[in-house]
């Protein structure tokens, strides 16, 4: 691992947050443009469970429904493939209880295997809009207590670096999803905020690790101490990186389709809050110009030395 304890990652930072700001740029436009495709529990609809005497195969189910004109309905196993979770939105003008009632017998007619319906919930679009208005305010009341504390613990400017790298990883996170047109639920919305707390913890790593660099070393400038410092503890990012990415994975690609989207964007987020604890939250604070005055302990006066007991 020599090799790696001397890479110069600050000596490419110009072109590497050039592409940062470059892909925040297109989730941006992408967000605007096309925006999410959120899903029913952000815009109101049905939710019915089913239960099958024997484990039952959903394409069936999910031409039935096409033809239907609910093409846009998710059609899931849950819990064992004899159950089944559907969530659909009704048509314009139509009435939730008319949507079940029409659904069900649908099913029934379906499949010659015995059939009986487990839950009816329904999401008005009120509820719908509540969510999705505290789901963005938890973000927002995130963002500003992490300023908070990296401003206390730190200083200001590793703060402005550290919620940099957080709307980095939250809005190209959220591009994807949106330029992928993929499922945008209160799962993934969990994971959003499980991003921000996985990316702040690598980043107030690496702080640390500068801070304590910039008090020990005395012949190094704030770019080869800052590098210095992301150079040791790049093995511990990156064993816990993989480590992480590894159990996602597995849920990404066994844990079937209810957990689907969340680990999905678990991955995007991990991936994308690695790279922006040292491009975008060290190099930041790097570009504002915090130096080695910033972070020293203050001097004990005399005042100090003689109320010591």
């Amino acid at each position: 691992m020599a090799f790696v304890k001397e890479f110069d990652f600050m000596g490419i930072r110009k072109p590497i947050m050039m592409m940062s700001a470059t892909l925040v740029l297109l989730s941006v436009v992408s967000l605007f443009s096309l925006g999410l495709n959120v899903g029913i529990d952000f815009t109101g609809g049905s939710v019915i469970e089913v239960g099958y005497q024997e484990p039952v195969d959903l394409k069936p189910i999910r031409d039935v429904l096409a033809k239907q004109g609910f093409g846009d309905a998710i059609v899931q196993h849950f819990g064992s493939a004899s159950e089944v979770l559907l969530r659909l939105v009704p048509h314009e003008g139509q009435n939730k209880a008319e949507l079940s009632s029409a659904i069900i017998p649908l099913l029934e007619a379906q499949s010659d295997k015995g059939m009986d319906v487990r839950r009816v919930d329904f999401v008005g679009p009120q509820v719908g809009e509540e969510l999705r208005d505290d789901g963005g305010l938890a973000v927002l009341y995130a963002l500003f207590a992490i300023l908070v504390y990296v401003s206390l613990r730190f200083e200001y400017r590793f703060s402005l670096g550290a919620v940099a790298a957080l709307i980095h990883d939250v809005t190209i996170t959220l591009g994807i999803f949106s330029v992928l047109q993929l499922d945008f639920d209160l799962s993934v919305l969990a994971a959003i905020l499980a991003v921000i707390g996985y990316s702040l913890n690598d980043t107030i790593v690496v702080f640390d690790r500068i801070r304590e660099n910039f008090r020990k070393i005395r012949k190094k400038n704030a770019t080869e101490v800052i590098n210095l410092s992301i150079n040791q503890t790049l093995s511990r990012t990156l064993v816990t990186s993989l480590t992480t990415l590894l159990v996602l994975f597995a849920l990404y690609t066994l844990g079937g389709e209810v957990i689907e989207a969340f680990a999905l964007a678990l991955i995007i987020g991990i991936v994308v809050g690695t790279y922006s604890s040292i491009y975008v939250a060290s190099a930041g604070a790097l570009a504002m110009g915090v130096s080695r005055a910033d972070l020293m302990a203050p001097e004990k006066t005399d005042d100090d030395l003689e109320a010591r007991p």
